[in-house]
């Protein structure tokens, strides 16, 4: 596999994945564009360069090692965002908030795509992205999953279809909750825990919050962090799962326990974030080139999705998905003003 990295076709990738990238960092900065998100934006611009094959055929040899590997090196590096003294000094509250959030949506999602007649893959998929934190709850979730029927074609497919269904709900109902703001009667905490604990990408959760003022945006960053810090768990938990369901169906002999080491780098770099001293500047840097190198495996993930299979099966899975969403904002409004 590593004799990819000296081929030709690896560095064509590099290249197409890094404009890509850098393209949906700056295009995500914009004022309407931000709402969106950098890496979702950068998947789509990876979408683009299918409308130019040859680029595609010259670079197919490193676009899959991209989505595979960079990926895992992108969600390590997100760790240095997650300060554990801040979601310490958040209080037991929050953090049993987000457990409850994460297993229940991930549960009724799941539950709710299979009646919907999604597929086992793209079902946990999309419930992974919706109850713990989007795109990047997608791409960490997706190696502890093995692609059904051994089809790793299909199984792109699926990744992209669920990062965009979390990524556009999760864009409606930032505008929703904006909306109905006033009707609400929170205060800016209970604005900020409803927005972290109800939307799907960070960048929702800061638009939202933002909303609402500087407290608001704060309990919104802060709660939506404590689901961010359920991604480890939730990813060995779920690769158990998944197994344990496939050898229940299958006369296949049993195979390892799928242990997800690179969530180990992702909790290691969140200590090493937290408790070793460093420039704000060198945290903030390590945060951008998670989301750079993140951007990249979601261009190459563009790269690769076939179009007629991605509009064919997501129908169910947006159902499910915004069945589950329009729960957990009720649920969140409860227990915000309950218990904030």
């Amino acid at each position: 596999m590593y004799v990819k990295l000296f081929e030709r076709g690896f560095y064509y990738a590099l290249v197409m994945t890094l404009v890509c990238s850098i393209l949906g960092t700056v295009l995500g900065g914009l004022p309407y564009l931000s709402i969106i998100g950098a890496l979702v934006i950068s998947l789509v611009l990876g979408m683009l360069f299918q409308l130019y094959r040859p680029a595609i055929k010259a670079a197919e040899v490193g676009i899959g090692f991209i989505s595979n590997k960079f990926l895992r090196l992108g969600i390590i590096l997100l760790g240095f965002k997650l300060n554990l003294i801040d979601l310490a000094n958040a209080g037991v509250k929050t953090i049993l908030v987000a457990m409850v959030v994460v297993t229940g949506v991930i549960f009724l999602t799941y539950n709710i795509a299979r009646k919907f007649g999604v597929s086992k893959q793209l079902a946990i998929l999309t419930a992974s992205g919706t109850g713990i934190c989007g795109a990047a709850a997608v791409m960490g979730i997706s190696p502890q999953i093995k692609a059904e029927n051994g089809d790793e074609s299909a199984k792109r497919n699926d990744e992209v279809l669920a990062v965009a269904i979390v990524a556009i709900l999760g864009t409606v109902f930032t505008l929703i909750e904006i909306t109905i703001k006033p009707l609400l009667g929170m205060s800016s905490t209970q604005f900020g825990v409803m927005a972290g604990g109800s939307l799907h990408e960070i960048a929702h959760a800061i638009a939202t919050g933002g909303a609402g003022g500087a407290v608001s945006l704060d309990a919104a960053i802060i709660t939506k962090l404590s689901r961010v810090l359920m991604l480890a768990p939730a990813a060995l938990i779920i690769g158990i799962w998944y197994q344990h369901q496939n050898n229940k169906s299958s006369s296949a002999e049993k195979q390892k326990l799928p242990i997800p080491w690179f969530m180990a780098g992702f909790l290691l770099a969140s200590i090493i974030g937290t408790f070793v001293p460093m420039s704000a500047a060198l945290l903030g840097g390590l945060v951008k080139l998670a989301y750079l190198v993140l951007g990249m495996a979601m261009a190459a993930l563009g790269m690769s999705v076939n179009f007629k299979a991605f509009i064919s099966s997501g129908k169910n899975a947006v159902a499910a998905a915004s069945l589950a969403s329009v729960v957990l904002l009720g649920f969140m409004i409860v227990v915000s003003k309950v218990f904030f």
